[in-house]
């Protein structure tokens, strides 16, 4: 049996958490149980999936699969479209997404957060949605102008710090690294005085983070934005002007995602975002990639993602 699209390329980190591998192997055995044609690639350093990806689709590849968590969706969407252009590397690509590795969360969105036996379902048939991704101009780490596609959540601010000083603590730790980082954060941290410009409105205060959504969920499964569409062609964008502690406080709100009618959060929807004011740290789908100023777009339907 072969896809409407095309037997699809599964990418896989086989070190993404503590996975070792185990989905990719779990979810191409249940493929190759229903007889369906599929190819597997595994990577073995940070980039491999953006570059397996963009020579996949270049070779006439139409459909791509991330096996792992947000980060390898990050890479293999960075793969499939041109960052600087917005264009998708072949017309028509089909993204499909296996959760695995520590995150997962853009899988939450649309229902994929399953075992890899029942989540391979979704691979299966021609049911496909267009999908958004986000887009964000910024300062990268080395100094330089960097663009970077995202396809879940981006944060800068509190947010970014923590996931940088996540990546800083040993891996073994697991995902009680973030734990420690959401702690060792709130003294490191305090409000900036942010520019936001948005579509119709713009806002300059101090502030500890700013959410830039495409999909609804980040942290493990916290509903940050639960009125984000990741089809409609406009990020969910919170601004939080409570202190980080604060913001560790409404943990049990976010997950819930009951914080928007907080008096410290401000929420509005637009396909444009820039951040200015004096550096704060970007990080999207797990990922840090640099610092403010930032400017952020919405590429729509930039992908077709299967359902």
């Amino acid at each position: 049996m072969t896809a409407p699209f095309g037997a699809p390329l599964l990418i896989a980190n086989p070190h993404a958490g503590n996975d070792r591998g185990e989905v990719l192997r779990a979810a191409s055995a249940a493929l190759h149980e229903r007889g369906f044609e599929h190819d597997v690639a595994e990577t073995t350093a940070a980039g491999d999936a953006t570059r397996i990806a963009r020579e996949a689709v270049l070779g006439g590849r139409r459909f791509v699969v991330a096996v792992g968590g947000d980060g390898t969706v990050h890479e293999v969407v960075n793969g499939l479209v041109d960052p600087e252009t917005g264009d998708p590397h072949q017309a028509d690509t089909v993204l499909g997404v296996i959760p695995g590795g520590s995150g997962g969360d853009l899988a939450r969105t649309f229902g994929f957060d399953r075992r890899p036996e029942l989540a391979i379902q979704h691979l299966l048939g021609d049911t496909v949605n267009n999908f958004d991704l986000g887009r964000v101009r910024l300062t990268g780490l080395d100094g330089q102008p960097r663009t970077v596609l995202f396809a879940n959540i981006a944060e800068a601010g509190y947010g970014g710090t923590v996931t940088a000083l996540a990546g800083r603590l040993p891996s073994r730790l697991g995902p009680a690294r973030y734990g420690v980082a959401t702690i060792a954060a709130i003294a490191r941290f305090r409000l900036v005085e942010t520019t936001v410009r948005l579509d119709n409105h713009e806002l300059t205060e101090p502030l500890s983070n700013v959410v830039v959504a495409n999909g609804q969920f980040f942290g493990g499964g916290m509903n940050v934005a639960p009125r984000a569409l990741p089809w409609n062609g406009r990020f969910n964008v919170q601004a939080w002007t409570g202190r980080p502690l604060d913001v560790v406080r409404a943990a049990p709100a976010l997950r819930k995602g009951t914080h928007t009618s907080r008096p410290d959060v401000r929420e509005w929807n637009s396909a444009t975002v820039v951040l200015e004011g004096p550096p704060l740290v970007v990080e999207a789908d797990g990922e840090v990639l640099g610092t403010t100023p930032a400017t952020f777009d919405v590429l729509p339907s930039v992908l077709r993602i299967k359902l």
